[in-house]
């Protein structure tokens, strides 16, 4: 049975005990299984259901389901308990759990709910909210332990002991000197292994990778990506450890991102909601902006049609091809703009490479382009002439390299003037390959036909 299917079974049978008030055997149900899992069937389920559900839960898994919700069923939830229970959610949540739910609140609500925490947790919230948006510093948190260097590796651990509960991460331990500055870091596994006499600062190497608050989301994702670490420590411009930052939400960070090129490919304005909370006004208007620029961007697809239209008439069969030709164009087109895309998205090329990937651009989509032609060519000439065949084999390989050098090209120029590459969208792409594709197809029919 799918997860799909015995997901929606559960839904329907957890229902049923709610409905029949048998409150202690779903809590009973609800114990036993993992937090994602109870997550899930929180955000499948509806009004006094939804609330019902989570407070059969016992405290500290509570805490945890919720910071595994998505954040409209968290803000839901919210509005559905009394005072005294938000304040203890939001207590329970990591400081960049926190921050994360209040960026997705207006900020009325914010304000309301930074008014339930403690003086400590308040100046902790609106200092990480203090970063611009989309830094690394909104997603730091506390929550790990620091050891001073002049301790024995007995000493350390004992510390651990006592205050490992409220560290996020134990994998990884930081080494900071007397003004909190990061000296290296040191994982759990060498300090176990090391000899229990031995000081800290002798198996500390000096090598160490930190993040600073001010660095861009996006960095910070392919950091993880290059050390492929759990944790991250986070620093100010004078070295000062602020924070770490945690895989769990670097891959957040990531999905976010990914959601975000996804949407500029296919021209919609980037959701900052699931698709299942989207209003039909939300996706109105996400959607008809860009299709209301391309319909002008396409009349001079038309626009060039009428500037050939005595070739057209002198050889009608020559219609026959255009969609052909210019489809063909577009794919190409696109094809090149999302692997280039993605491979700015993921590091793998920067400026350096770009006329490497011009001039292999160039051979490939050449290559491609002869294949095609000549696969066109025979149908022209059994649909026309000789001249017919001719005429599509060429547009076809010019179409062809000028759609894929066109998705090439894009992106690097958008990237080059600070603009999102993801902007190249295949849309886009197609509609500017249509007009040339019109224009170069049409021009070479007129110099091989003699019109």
């Amino acid at each position: 049975m799918s997860p799909m299917i015995l997901s929606h079974l559960l839904k329907v049978e957890i229902l049923e005990l709610l409905e029949a008030g048998r409150l202690n055997d779903v809590r009973e149900f609800l114990n036993q299984q993992p937090a994602p899992e109870i997550a899930e069937l929180i955000e499948a389920v509806a009004g006094k259901d939804r609330a019902l559900l989570f407070r059969l839960l016992p405290r500290r898994l509570a805490d945890t389901v919720f910071s595994l919700l998505d954040a409209n069923t968290q803000n839901l939830l919210l509005a559905d308990m009394a005072q005294e229970e938000v304040r203890q959610i939001l207590s329970a949540l990591s400081p960049d759990d926190r921050t994360a739910l209040f960026e997705e609140m207006p900020a009325a609500v914010t304000q309301r709910l930074l008014g339930l925490l403690t003086d400590k947790e308040r100046k902790q919230a609106l200092t990480l909210l203090s970063y611009p948006e989309g830094n690394v510093g909104r997603l730091m948190t506390d929550r790990y332990l620091t050891v001073q260097p002049s301790w024995t590796a007995a000493e350390a651990l004992e510390y651990i002991r006592k205050h490992g509960m409220d560290s996020e991460t134990l994998a990884m331990l930081y080494i900071t000197d007397d003004k909190g500055r990061l000296v290296d870091e040191l994982r759990l596994r060498k300090l176990i292994l090391a000899n229990p006499s031995s000081r800290v600062s002798e198996l500390l190497d000096g090598k160490f990778v930190a993040l600073s608050s001010l660095q861009d989301r996006e960095e910070a994702v392919k950091v993880f990506r290059k050390y492929d670490f759990y944790a991250l420590p986070v620093t100010d411009e004078d070295g000062v450890l602020l924070g770490i930052v945690t895989v769990d939400d670097i891959l957040d960070v990531a999905e976010a991102e990914t959601t975000e090129d996804f949407h500029k490919i296919v021209t919609v304005s980037p959701l900052q909601m699931s698709l299942r909370d989207a209003t039909l006004g939300v996706l109105y208007r996400k959607r008809i902006g860009w299709l209301l620029g391309l319909v002008f961007v396409n009349i001079f697809s038309g626009a060039g049609i009428a500037i050939f239209e005595d070739t057209i008439a002198a050889v009608v069969a020559l219609v026959f091809f255009l969609p052909l030709l210019i489809g063909s164009s577009g794919n190409a087109g696109a094809q090149a703009a999302t692997l280039i895309v993605r491979a700015m998205a993921t590091g793998e090329i920067g400026r350096h490479d770009w006329w490497w990937l011009f001039t292999r651009e160039l051979g490939v989509s050449s290559a491609i382009g002869a294949v095609m032609g000549i696969a066109v060519f025979f149908i022209g000439w059994a649909m026309g002439s000789l001249k017919v065949g001719i005429v599509v084999a060429l547009s076809m390989i010019t179409v062809v390299v000028v759609g894929s050098l066109i998705g090439t090209v894009l992106p690097m120029l958008l990237n080059k003037a600070k603009m999102d590459p993801a902007t190249a969208s295949a849309p886009l792409i197609t509609s500017i390959a249509d007009i040339l594709g019109v224009l170069i197809y049409f021009s070479i029919a007129r110099a091989v036909l003699g019109i």
